[in-house]
Parts: C-alpha cells; structure tokens; sequence
C-alpha cells in the first residue's frame, strides 16, 4: 500500500507546474487581459465564465463556482483520485512522487510507478481492441449477440468482443518475452496449470472490458460460447482492477 505524500511536495509541485499549461493542454483558453479565458469543462455555456490566473496559478468559474489548482483540476476533469492527480502532475513535470511509510515517516518508492501503471492501462485498450477484431473473425460469436439483440452500435460502443477457442491466442500476440508475459500474468490474462504450462485466461468467450470512471479497460468478463463451465468468468483483481 502506499503511503503519505509528503505535503512539502505537493506544494513544490504545484510552484513547479503551471496551470495554465495543465489546462490549455485539455480546454482551449484564450488570453484576457492578465488572465486566460475558456467556456466552462464543468458546465455547459456559450459565454466564457472559467477564469484562469497564471499569477495566482488558480481557476475559478464565474458561472458554476467551479475552482481550484492544478491538482484539483485534474481530479475534476480527468476524474482522478488524489494521488493519481499528483502522479499525473508529477510524470508531467519529470518528477518522481515520494511516499512517507505510515508507520515511521520513512520515505519509501510507491509499488508500481506511475509510467509502468500508465503501460498497463495501456495495454489492457490494446487487448480489448484486439479481442474486438477477433469477434469480426467468428461468426458464431457474432449470431450470438445478434440474437440477443445487441446490434452493431452497442457492440462498437461497448467494445464487445471474442476470445477464440485456443490456449495461446494473447501469448503469442502480446507476449514476445518474460517481461511481457509477466505484465500479462499481472493483469490476470494468464493462468498457470500444474505441470508449469502457461495458458490464456479467457478462451472461447465473447469478451466485455471492464472500465474505470475514466473509461479506461481495466479487466474484462467474458460469457462462455458454449456449454463450457464456469459460464461467466471475470478478470481477479489485479494492479489495475479492485473490485467493489
């Protein structure tokens, strides 16, 4: 589990990272007068009421009361948790994020780093859409979701799709090593039998991501294409996925 972040941190920061570079990158802001101006990303509107000081490296919104920092603008528009907002600010500024151990104030490294999470989110979209390309290959799989009225926009939206009836389908095309097969093993892809041979998690399965707030994949189920047992199979939890 991580631990604190130091507050002297975050306050070196926030002085470290501009606001307005945080938001022009996400909402475009126009120059006004001493301040910077955009219509409002937490509310609709026509005239511009989001107010950003680079001076004072703070936003505030006219319209809604929206306002805040660069941290808690990130948490608001990017839909993030606390440290994952400092994380986020943190990778943008070429700084590591330092975490107090809760028991003796000792600094110690986060368990999985901010860019090696950032990968495996990463790879998990790559997995769906490849699962997606798969379902266009496997009519049965398609008759399928036609017949339970799923119609094309809905399986697009919801990249809905297949994993075929073989052992190593996602070994082979995502693991070209021992570093990349571990990554898979992490994000509960890969099982293991008991004479050590290594097998996909999911076969013969129609397959639907799992998604974060953020929309991101982080796991999947999949619904078995026959009379195969377990007939449903989720992702365990992984570095990315925590049920509940």
């Amino acid at each position: 589990m991580k631990g604190l972040i130091p507050r002297q941190f975050i306050d070196d920061l926030l002085t470290k990272s501009n606001i307005v570079d945080v938001i022009n990158s996400r909402v475009k802001l126009k120059k006004a007068g001493r301040d910077y101006q955009a219509c409002c990303p937490f509310h609709h509107e026509k005239t511009p009421s989001f107010t950003v000081s680079e001076k004072k490296q703070f936003y505030y919104c006219f319209g809604c009361g929206a306002k805040g920092n660069a941290i808690s603008f990130l948490m608001d528009y990017d839909k993030l948790e606390f440290v994952e907002a400092v994380e986020e600010l943190a990778a943008a500024a070429g700084l590591e994020v330092p975490y107090e151990n809760r028991n003796n104030g000792q600094s110690s490294k986060p368990r999985v780093d901010y860019q090696t999470k950032r990968n495996l989110y990463e790879l998990m979209q790559e997995i769906a859409q490849f699962y997606q390309q798969q379902l266009s290959y496997n009519i049965p799989a398609q008759s399928y979701l036609q017949q339970r009225g799923l119609s094309d926009e809905i399986i697009h939206r919801f990249q809905i799709g297949f994993a075929p009836n073989a052992m190593d389908t996602v070994l082979r095309q995502f693991a070209k090593n021992n570093a990349e097969q571990q990554r898979l093993f992490e994000l509960g892809m890969l099982s293991r039998n008991d004479r050590g041979s290594v097998y996909d998690k999911f076969r013969h399965r129609i397959m639907f991501p799992i998604r974060d707030k953020r929309g991101r994949t982080v796991a999947f189920g999949g619904r078995v294409l026959g009379d195969e047992k377990p007939k449903y199979l989720n992702s365990p939890e992984t570095i990315t996925y925590h049920k509940g």
